[in-house]
């Protein structure tokens, strides 16, 4: 899959701007501050409906602007497609697939795969369960459109089983029935959503094993061990022993939006016990796994984004890194880089179909090809 050429309207510090790319690798460089960072989040937006960074769309529109626009096209399979992302203060947001608005937005979500690593990455092994489970759940959403349905099913009726939980604490009632009714869904989304996670998994390690050990090539041993309530037998009586804590925390406590993916090295913890470099190795492993997962489930390449990647990595690993975009591996490769003095290295020695492009202040001001 190719992203050919990218256009920008009012979003975030561009008031417009114009892109064509190259189909293996795109160099990006430019000061910090002048918008680097926001063309890798355009080609996330057109791939995944929404900013890697803010959650708010309108946050994203140029200031005093009253509305923004993303346009891409992309090549598949043969087949070219031009995704339009429009987000207007007053109507909120559209999209279109070549003319046509989606009626969800999430029937998008796995069309134009995306791998974006970004300075936050860090978060992926120091940040709280939630980061990874949100990491796995990018992957699987991807790769399973069942998964994602069944992922935004689960989350809805989380949502009203806490409002119940709440509204039942504090008014002294509490109407077992109806709450009855949402647990017989949940236990068997619970169940399916973890089968999911489970298999997802069991393939995942290898990859990443593999990765990692290509950056690392040490006597390492790294794991990733899915840990989640459901894996005990007797869940569903532990679940419905569990109603009157509930009750009094007035939320779900247990269920798969408690699931952790902890990351190991040698048994500890690497977020504990692995130096800066093993837990760099580590995320970019991650990184790469989640591509290389994509790529397989898919049978095609998604976009990879890597933002300030220099500035995570050492020269061995940067190294390595360069050595897997010559032989192809990743197809249409994005790099950011802030000093451009190591993009001009690899665009000079890569033998490859590239570009690089040098921003100023919201434009483009040099574009070497």
């Amino acid at each position: 899959m190719l992203l050919q050429k990218l256009r920008c309207f009012h979003f975030k510090n561009y008031a417009a701007i114009e892109l064509n790319f190259a189909t293996q690798l795109n160099c990006i460089v430019g000061v910090n501050g002048a918008g680097k960072t926001n063309l890798l989040d355009a080609i996330h937006y057109l791939c995944l409906t929404k900013s890697a960074f803010n959650a708010s769309d309108t946050q994203n529109i140029l200031h005093g602007g009253m509305q923004m626009g993303i346009q891409g096209d992309f090549l598949k399979m043969g087949r070219l497609y031009e995704i339009k992302c429009m987000i207007s203060r007053e109507q909120g947001k559209l999209l279109q697939n070549n003319g046509k608005e989606y009626e969800k937005l999430r029937d998008h979500l796995g069309q134009f795969p995306v791998v974006f690593t970004t300075p936050y990455d860090a978060e992926l092994i120091q940040g709280k369960s939630e980061v990874r489970r949100k990491f796995f759940d990018s992957i699987l959403c991807q790769i399973d459109p069942n998964y994602l349905r069944m992922l935004v099913q689960y989350q809805h009726l989380i949502k009203h089983r806490n409002t119940l939980l709440k509204l039942y604490a504090e008014n002294s009632r509490v109407d077992r029935t109806l709450i009855a009714t949402y647990d017989a869904q949940l236990l068997l989304l619970n169940k399916e959503l973890y089968t999911l996670r489970k298999n997802f998994i069991e393939g995942f390690y290898p990859l990443l094993q593999q990765h990692y050990q290509y950056f690392v090539q040490a006597p390492e041993i790294i794991d990733l061990i899915y840990e989640s309530d459901i894996a005990n037998p007797n869940f569903e009586q532990i679940y419905s022993d569990n109603f009157y804590q509930d009750l009094t925390l007035q939320r779900t406590v247990l269920g798969i939006h408690r699931d952790e993916f902890a990351c190991m090295l040698n048994g500890y913890p690497i977020k504990k016990f692995g130096s800066q470099g093993q837990q760099k190795s580590f995320i970019i492993a991650l990184r790469l796994a989640q591509f290389t997962s994509i790529k397989q489930a898919l049978g095609f390449t998604p976009l990879l984004l890597l933002d300030d990647i220099f500035d995570k990595l050492d020269e061995q690993r940067i190294e390595r890194l360069v050595y897997l975009i010559t032989q192809q591996y990743f197809g249409q490769v994005w790099i950011t880089d802030a000093s451009g003095i190591r993009s001009a290295h690899i665009i000079k020695n890569i033998q490859a179909n590239k570009a690089l492009f040098r921003i100023d202040g919201g434009k483009v001001v040099e574009n070497i090809i």
